[in-house]
């Protein structure tokens, strides 16, 4: 791609693109380019979506990952090229709609019990507690647990956004005796032996392990504690424009689904069977 690729690299980065989606964009557009052994640039709007259905039937990828590689097509084409949408568009495909299995409070607390480790179980705590995606529970500094007002501050999480989201007290107890002893410096979570943040890889084998040992079937990966934070929230009564401010949503959109994965509101709800007259 050469000269391509150095443009779309710098059209990504003047957009404020982080460096995972710059990496990522522009792998899906080199993978286009060797696909057809051609310069992307060269390429129809008919040979550009053969290459998506390519994606979903042939190599069988997540809808996630489509979704990620037409966005990628879009900018290279539309923003990159200069292409009017008109004259170039690749429909998303549309997912199938899975919802996540989530853990209930008891299995958490047998999750987090199973964890003998002081520092994996404070990591596992704190994930839960806030809410938090693994790449931000392992980047937190100690300067971002207030105290004071009983926040955690985020930086810079996804979509380059500040927020804060709740301390909870059991887990600044949890903090203070955790800092006791391992007293880290910068990163609240290092690698160990190191000054730098643990990797999200690690978190999520420690995830991993700790759910094996209390027996959890549930599929999913460390992200489950943070559905389960926004769930257990809900049942709880809190608002959902509350919970998309904790959780650090773009749209509203995506925190309505946790209303569907409550299973109190579920439950109370009445169904039409009941409410039919008694049958002979």
């Amino acid at each position: 791609m050469g000269i391509l690729r150095t443009r779309m690299e710098q059209d990504l980065v003047v957009r404020g693109r982080s460096a995972k989606t710059r990496e990522g964009y522009l792998r899906v557009v080199a993978d286009l380019a060797k696909h057809y052994r051609r310069s992307p640039d060269q390429l129809t709007e008919r040979e550009v979506q053969h290459y998506v259905v390519h994606l979903i039937e042939e190599r069988k990828l997540a809808w996630s990952s489509c979704r990620v590689a037409v966005c990628a097509l879009r900018f290279f084409y539309e923003t990159t090229l200069g292409r009017a949408r008109l004259m170039f568009s690749v429909p998303l495909p549309k997912g199938a709609q899975k919802l996540p299995e989530i853990l209930s409070r008891e299995e958490v607390a047998r999750l987090l019990a199973s964890v003998a480790n002081h520092k994996h179980r404070t990591l596992l705590m704190t994930t839960y507690a806030g809410g938090l995606r693994v790449s931000e529970v392992v980047h937190l500094r100690g300067s971002d647990i207030d105290s004071q007002r009983m926040l955690i501050r985020i930086e810079q999480g996804k979509g380059r956004k500040d927020r804060y989201t709740l301390l909870s007290p059991r887990l600044l107890e949890e903090l203070r005796s955790y800092y006791r002893v391992y007293q880290p410096t910068e990163w609240l979570f290092p690698r160990r032996g190191t000054a730098v943040p643990m990797s999200t890889s690690s978190a999520q084998r420690i995830y991993n392990a700790a759910k094996a040992r209390a027996g959890i079937r549930k599929q999913g990966s460390i992200h489950a504690l943070r559905h389960a934070f926004a769930t257990h929230l809900v049942e709880s009564g809190t608002d959902v424009v509350t919970l998309q401010s904790l959780l650090g949503h773009g749209s509203i959109r995506t925190t309505m689904r946790y209303l569907h994965l409550s299973a109190h509101r579920v439950a109370a709800q009445v169904s039409p069977l009941d409410q039919l007259p008694p049958l002979p």
